[in-house]
């Protein structure tokens, strides 16, 4: 562990500032809940456990979120917090800060320890590391009260006592009778379906699932954060006919993707009227079934289970049949020429597709380059319309649509990875965590930060039902100039109201690698409220009527 986020305070100060003198990156935030999101996403890339350092009971719990998002999210992280003297929490004595801090994280995370003494600060290391990335990796809370800190022990006795981690996430290989059963399935199938959820990239087996893909001939469809495992551009891609393949399919291979809210569960009308045979593979046997059933379900890790796959197919495996492949093909052409123009609209203001027909432009050009995304309709257009080319380059909101992990997200992808990152930002998202464009300036990061500002939420043409001076709930300042905030601290700010500004304001910003952040002014009107996710509002039968 050589990268550390946090916010500094008592009682970790002098914690981070030896850590620092060790040679230890400590990068410090302006608030603990987007160092969470940077740890989470730093576990998420490197497969080793992010590390996101608090102070006490309000700085752990501005961290808690971050870790209650890594844990649903599958990402390996530890939030090390300081915490109160032991003996007086257990009575409610009143101390500085008090809080039961293990208890309140248990029910979030993977697992959580306290470590009372001093010579077992290795062992609790050792531990938090196996249970973060073994299995299905997640978030674990590493407890650290007061008295701990200032405990002293010979140095020798010190150096024993650290434990080297070995093999830390052990392979675990799926039953050959698994593999059996699930090719039989995908043999017989007639119009399958390949799933990419991001364990699948979270996985790094990358070469081993290009190879499954094109092996099988099996049209795939990739989840947000799975984009790039192959390219959007792919002939076998069926993202631009997702609705098409999810309702006609007959049976779906699930890749280090679950059957949650954003796959519908598994059935209802998006996934049509035609049976379904599902086979999943997932290291965690107990999601199998967890929504429909599932015929050929793999248990193991993914990099086993596809090669074990791919090994089982032998050299003469049969690609589905033309037809099938050709009505995917024909969908994703019709769709892909449909929403050509659209993409090249040079209206002003501009709209979501003229401003992302230029980001996406830019991505194709610059395949390296890191995409964080966030927001609602900024989120919805930008992952169906920009095209990623290699994997984990896309970075988003997760499993629970977490509005605010844009700036944790984009300083720990620039930190972990040394590319450049471009975050596309919703003006709304951008405010959760907007303070931070200090932390990229104080750090000199080459990040890029464009903020859709159509001045609300969703949209800015809301108009207060009262009649009172009050704007509406989801309208913000009109004109607003994120822009000049990334100017007061050092950065570059740059206005844009058109596509072609826009491009030439993101493509300085990458080839300068300077702190930039570009307001870039959508049309008011533009945007629907929370884009795909509208179906999710509650409607009583009363309002119906």
């Amino acid at each position: 562990i050589n990268t550390i986020y946090n916010v500094p305070g008592i009682p970790i100060t002098d914690l981070g500032r030896m850590m620092q003198a060790e040679g230890m990156r400590v990068l410090s935030f302006r608030h603990e809940q987007n160092a969470g999101y940077a740890a989470a996403i730093s576990g998420f890339l490197t497969q080793k456990p992010g590390i996101c350092l608090t102070v006490s009971a309000p700085g752990f719990l501005n961290g808690l979120t971050a870790l209650a998002h890594a844990t649903t999210n599958c990402f390996p992280m530890i939030l090390i917090s300081g915490s109160s003297e032991r003996e007086i929490v257990d009575l409610q004595q009143g101390d500085y800060e008090e809080m039961d801090q293990l208890a309140i994280a248990k029910p979030l995370c993977k697992a959580a320890y306290r470590v009372l003494h001093a010579e077992d600060i290795g062992i609790g290391i050792a531990r938090a590391i196996r249970a973060a990335v073994s299995g299905r990796p997640g978030g674990i809370y590493l407890d650290l009260p007061a008295k701990l800190l200032a405990q002293i022990m010979d140095a020798e006795a010190g150096a024993k006592s650290l434990i080297k981690v070995i093999d830390a996430a052990p392979r675990q290989l799926p039953a050959p009778e698994s593999i059996e059963r699930a090719l039989k399935v995908l043999k017989n199938a007639k119009r399958p379906l390949i799933i990419l959820g991001k364990g699948a990239a979270y996985a790094q087996a990358d070469d081993e699932i290009h190879a499954l893909v094109e092996k099988s001939g099996i049209p795939y469809l990739p989840m947000s954060m799975a984009k790039g495992l192959l390219p959007d551009t792919h002939p076998q891609s069926a993202g631009a006919a997702r609705s098409l393949v999810l309702k006609e399919s007959d049976v779906v291979m699930l890749i280090g993707a679950r059957l949650n809210w954003l796959l519908s569960h598994g059935k209802g009308k998006t996934w049509g009227d035609q049976p379904k045979k599902f086979v999943q593979v997932d290291i965690e046997p107990k999601e199998m079934d967890s929504n429909v059933e599932i015929t050929a379900p793999v248990v193991g890790d993914i990099g086993s289970c596809i090669q074990a796959l791919l090994d089982g197919m032998g050299n003469d495996w049969a690609p589905p049949p033309a037809a099938w492949i050709d009505e995917i093909s024909d969908k994703v052409e019709s769709n892909i020429t449909r929403m050509a123009p659209r993409l090249q609209n040079r209206n002003m203001p501009m709209d979501y597709h003229g401003a992302l027909g230029a980001l996406r432009t830019i991505i194709k050009d610059r395949p390296d380059t890191i995409l964080v995304n966030e927001g609602a309709n900024t989120l919805d257009f930008t992952r169906s319309i920009i095209d990623m080319y290699k994997p984990r380059k896309r970075l988003d909101v997760g499993t629970w649509g977490v509005m605010g992990v844009g700036m944790g997200t984009a300083i720990a992808a620039a930190v972990e990875t040394g590319h450049p990152v471009l975050a596309v930002e919703g003006d709304s998202a951008f405010g959760f965590s907007g303070m931070e464009i200090e932390t990229i300036c104080r750090y000199n990061l080459p990040v890029c930060v464009v903020v859709f500002n159509n001045s609300g939420i969703y949209r800015g043409t809301g108009v207060n039902p009262s009649g009172g001076s009050d704007v509406a709930t989801t309208v913000f300042v009109k004109d607003a100039r994120y822009d000049k905030m990334m100017e007061a601290f050092g950065g570059i700010g740059v206005h844009v109201t058109s596509p072609d500004e826009l491009s030439r304001a993101v493509n300085a910003a990458i080839d300068s690698g300077k702190p930039t952040l570009v307001n870039a002014v959508i049309d008011e009107k533009a945007g629907t409220e929370s884009g795909r996710i509208g179906n999710l509002n509650p409607q009583s039968v009363v309002s119906k009527k």
